[in-house]
C-alpha cells in the first residue's frame, strides 16, 4: 500500500506523543516512533510518496520553540517538517486545535461547498480558510539542500535502525573530534542512545571495540571533561559526568573528583535553590568527604538552600539548622526543609517529637500546612505527636491547617491514637468545607472503624 495523504488525529498539546481522551484506550503515536521510522525508512509505503500530511493535534505545527514541551528543546514545527522531509504540505495548528467533533464538523461543511480536492501535494486556501479560527497552519518538509538537511542527517544518526549500536557510537566518538560544542548540541540524544544500549548490544565485540577506542582518545576526553566542568547547570553536569563514565572517560575515584568538584563550584554560586538542594542529597554518602561542613558561612541570597546543600553533603551542624527551618515562618525556607527531608528524614523518635512539637505552634499559615504534609512523610507512631496534632486540630482557625493534620491522621498507624473519642473530636471541632465530604471525613470513618482494635506494648510516647 502507498499513502499519497496521511492523517495523525490526537490529543498532543506540544508533547512527545499523540493520544486519546479515552483512559481505556492505551492506543498512543509517540514523536520518536515516527521519527524512527522516517530515518530507517521501514516504512516506506507510508512515507516515500506522500503528497500531504494532516496533524489534528493542539500545537502539532507550533513554531515556538520556547513554548513546546519536546525533550530537545525544538519546535513542533522544525521537529514535524524533519519527520515529513520532503512532503510537499503539511497540515497542523500552530496553537490549540478544535476536538475530533468539532473538527469533523468544519471539514464536512468544506466539503459540501468545495470540490473534494485531496493528495494534489499544493496547500489548499479553502481548506485553510475554513480552520481560519483555529490556528491551522501549512508548511512543508525539508527539502535537500536547506539548512535544515544536514540537522535532519544528523539526527537521523541517532534513530536509523540500519546502524548498528556499535555503528552509533563511532559516529558520536567521530563527532565528538570533529566538534565538540556541536556534539554538546545532541548531548541528551547521545545520553539516550548510551542509556538505550541493551546488555547484548554491549556485550558485541564491535561495540567493545567503538567503545575502547572512545575510551583510549585523550583529545577528545579532555575536550569533553573541559566543556562538562564550564557546565553551569548542576543537574546537567551530573549528567554529563555519568556519560563520561559509561565511555570510559572516568574511573570510580575520578568521577568521584567530578562530583566533589561540581559540589565546589554550586556552593561557590550564588544561584542556590531547591533543585541544588535535591541534587546534593541525591549523591548519596559517598559524598560525606568531611571538606564541606567546615565551609564558610553563607554570604548569598538563599542561605536556607544553601545550609540545605551542605546538610545533604554530610554537615550535622548544617543538618539540624534544616530540620528546624520546617518549623519557620518563612514559606520559601519550609520548602527548603522540606525538599531535604524528602531525602533525609528523621528517624530519631526524640527529634520527630520536639519538631512536631514546635509545628503544632506555627501560625495557620501555608508554611505550617507544607511543614505539616513533611510531618506526615514520617511514620507517626507517637501518642505525644497526635496528641499534640489533636490539639492544634481544635485550635486551628484554617480548614487547610485541618485537612493537613487529618491527611497525616490518615496516613499513621492507628494503634498510635490514645483517645478512643478522637472521632468525636474531629467531628465536633471540624471548619466544615463547602466541598461536602473530604479527608476530615475520611479519618474520622477510619477512626470509627478501628475502634475495635487493640492497643500494641510499645507504640506509645
Amino acid at each position: 500500500m502507498q499513502c499519497d495523504v496521511l492523517i495523525v488525529s490526537g490529543h498532543f498539546n506540544a508533547g512527545e506523543t499523540f493520544y486519546s481522551d479515552d483512559l481505556a484506550k492505551a492506543d498512543s503515536l509517540s514523536i520518536d516512533e515516527l521519527e524512527r521510522a522516517s530515518c530507517s525508512d521501514s516504512c516506506p509505503g507510508v512515507f516515500a510518496q506522500l503528497k500531504e500530511v494532516y496533524l489534528f493535534g493542539c500545537e502539532s505545527l507550533n513554531p515556538d520553540a520556547s513554548k513546546y514541551a519536546s525533550a530537545h528543546g525544538e519546535s513542533g514545527r522544525a521537529r514535524m517538517r524533519r519527520i515529513f522531509a520532503d512532503v510537499p504540505v503539511i497540515y497542523g495548528f500552530s496553537s490549540a486545535a478544535p476536538l475530533g467533533a468539532a473538527a469533523a464538523a468544519t471539514i464536512e461543511r468544506h466539503f459540501d461547498a468545495s470540490p473534494r480536492t485531496l493528495g494534489t501535494g499544493r496547500a489548499n486556501a479553502a481548506f485553510l480558510r475554513a480552520f481560519s479560527g483555529n490556528h491551522m497552519v501549512a508548511t512543508q518538509g525539508v527539502r535537500d539542500g536547506e539548512a535544515d538537511s544536514r540537522y535532519r542527517d544528523q539526527v537521523c544518526g541517532f534513530f536509523d535502525e540500519r546502524v548498528t549500536p556499535a555503528g552509533k557510537l563511532a559516529w558520536v566518538h567521530a563527532m565528538m573530534g570533529r566538534d565538540m560544542a556541536e556534539a554538546n548540541g545532541f548531548f541528551e540524544r547521545i545520553e539516550g542512545m548510551l542509556a538505550g544500549a541493551s546488555g547484548a548490544d554491549r556485550a558485541a565485540p564491535e561495540f567493545a571495540l567503538a567503545l575502547a577506542r572512545a575510551s583510549a582518545d585523550d583529545a577528545v576526553r579532555e575536550s569533553f571533561l573541559a566543556t562538562m566542568r564550564a557546565t553551569r547547570a548542576a543537574g546537567v553536569r551530573l549528567r554529563m559526568i555519568a556519560v563520561a563514565t559509561t565511555l570510559g572517560w572516568l574511573d570510580p575515584a575520578q568521577r568521584n573528583a567530578e562530583l566533589v568538584r561540581m559540589m565546589d563550584d554550586v556552593l561557590a554560586g550564588s544561584a542556590i535553590g531547591f533543585a541544588e538542594v535535591e541534587l546534593a542529597c541525591s549523591l548519596g554518602i559517598g559524598m560525606h568527604t568531611g571538606r564541606w561542613p567546615a565551609a564558610a558561612p553563607p554570604r548569598h541570597p538563599a542561605p536556607a538552600a544553601r545550609t540545605a546543600v551542605l546538610a545533604c553533603l554530610g554537615s550535622e551542624e548544617a543538618r539540624a539548622r534544616t530540620v528546624a527551618a520546617l518549623a519557620s515562618a518563612d514559606d520559601r525556607e519550609v520548602q527548603v526543609a522540606q525538599a531535604y527531608l524528602r531525602h533525609r528524614p528523621i528517624s530519631d523518635a526524640a527529634e520527630l517529637r520536639a519538631l512536631a512539637r514546635r509545628i503544632s505552634l506555627m501560625a495557620g499559615t501555608s508554611a505550617q500546612v507544607r511543614a505539616l504534609d513533611a510531618l506526615g512523610r514520617h511514620a507517626i507512631l507517637d501518642r505525644e505527636i497526635v496528641e499534640g496534632l489533636t490539639r492544634s486540630f481544635t485550635g486551628a482557625t484554617s480548614l487547610a491547617v485541618q485537612r493537613a493534620i487529618a491527611e497525616i491522621f490518615l496516613r499513621s498507624d492507628p494503634r498510635a491514637f490514645a483517645r478512643v473519642d478522637l472521632a468525636d473530636v474531629l467531628v465536633r471541632t471540624r471548619i466544615r468545607s463547602d466541598s461536602g465530604d473530604d479527608l476530615i471525613d475520611a479519618v474520622v470513618r477510619r477512626l470509627q472503624t478501628a475502634k475495635a482494635v487493640p492497643s500494641v506494648p510499645g507504640v506509645t510516647s
